[in-house]
């Protein structure tokens, strides 16, 4: 059957057919899913998880997880100064309100990265333990590959869109078991909620953590071309699971399937499948979709009531499976300025 102009796109619509970053029209997708038990490491439920995938802000993970490891090297520590230099006061989607030469202590800076999701401060985190961000990155690249992360390479330490950097649900899965795990006099940070930086409140994207009990964090993403996903864990009567959702079109949609994933996984509705997570296999021969055209463009609407058929939890009369909201785990953040027309992180030590 042929058809052609506006005719022809109507009927695509009327099929539920979207477009994909090819032009070409395609079945709306799923797009990959997967769910863990954490302490087993036996998966409960996957849908493409070995799909390479745009890693947005989720890449902040591998981020916290190069500054840890530099913690236990004594590298740096809590205390190290992180200045906002030009080229982190140049990343797109700042909403800190910092500018060039402010300065946060080290730990504060992970607050300001893994709750609120700060692009500069990412960076300038970066430059503070690895000198440059081009440095910070091959350190990101060598810890995924001993990891056996291997849909996974990083360019950037904040997630902002680059062709080349990937990951995959299963590649995020060992990422964020290995951060949680391995290091946790840091699980506070992942728990909070809301950040204030001299006194502008950022909250985090992760709506489970206030509304779905038992959330303990990990880590939303969003640019356009990867959709909206998220690294979800919760902890609750002593089983630990995580849930991780990528390509989403709306925070609805990424908050409510991450929900009853791991709503499910807590009733024992999902048994494992019969896989250890290391045993799901990346698709080394396939590119990330781009999913710009499903969510930001002129075609979105189109896409987004079809995902909203696909997924109608919350809508409506649709059973929710988020909560009332509770009230936010809060980190304040205060920075000092630090030595004007400094070449570097030197910054005046910081106030009593």
């Amino acid at each position: 059957m042929f058809c052609f102009g506006n005719a022809c796109r109507k009927l695509h619509v009327a099929l539920g057919l979207v477009l994909v970053s090819t032009g070409v029209l395609t079945p709306a997708s799923a797009t990959p899913s997967l769910v863990l038990n954490l302490d087993t490491q036996k998966v409960l439920y996957a849908e493409d998880a070995g799909n390479p995938w745009y890693p947005a802000s989720t890449t902040k993970l591998m981020t916290a997880l190069v500054t840890f490891e530099a913690l236990a090297n004594r590298e740096v520590d809590l205390e190290t100064s992180v200045v906002m230099s030009p080229w982190a006061m140049k990343q797109d989607s700042l909403k800190s309100g910092l500018k060039v030469g402010s300065v946060m202590t080290l730990q504060d800076a992970l607050y300001a990265v893994l709750v609120g999701s700060a692009n500069d401060v990412a960076v300038a985190l970066a430059e503070s333990v690895a000198g440059s961000e081009d440095a910070f990155a091959q350190r990101m690249n060598a810890t995924a590959q001993r990891l056996g992360m291997t849909a996974s390479h990083f360019v950037n330490a904040n997630g902002l869109f680059e062709p080349a950097q990937q990951t995959s649900a299963r590649d995020l899965a060992i990422l964020a078991s290995e951060v949680y795990l391995r290091f946790p006099q840091y699980r506070d940070v992942f728990a909070t909620s809301k950040v204030l930086i001299n006194g502008v409140e950022i909250k985090s994207y992760n709506e489970l953590l206030t509304r779905l009990p038992g959330t303990v964090g990990m880590k939303t993403g969003f640019v356009c071309s990867s959709g909206r996903n998220i690294v979800a864990l919760t902890d609750r009567g002593g089983q630990r699971f995580m849930a991780i959702v990528l390509g989403a079109t709306t925070g609805r949609e990424r908050s409510e399937r991450a929900a009853k994933l791991l709503t499910e996984a807590m009733a024992g509705e999902l048994p494992p499948n019969g896989q250890q997570l290391k045993e799901i296999a990346n698709d080394l021969h396939r590119q990330p979709e781009n999913m710009r055209k499903q969510v930001c463009s002129s075609q979105s609407a189109a896409y987004e009531a079809q995902q909203n058929k696909r997924y109608p939890m919350g809508i409506g009369r649709n059973k929710s499976y988020l909560k009332a909201a509770v009230k936010h785990k809060s980190h304040s953040i205060r920075t000092w300025k630090a030595a004007v027309g400094f070449s570097g992180p030197i910054p005046y030590p910081k106030p009593k």
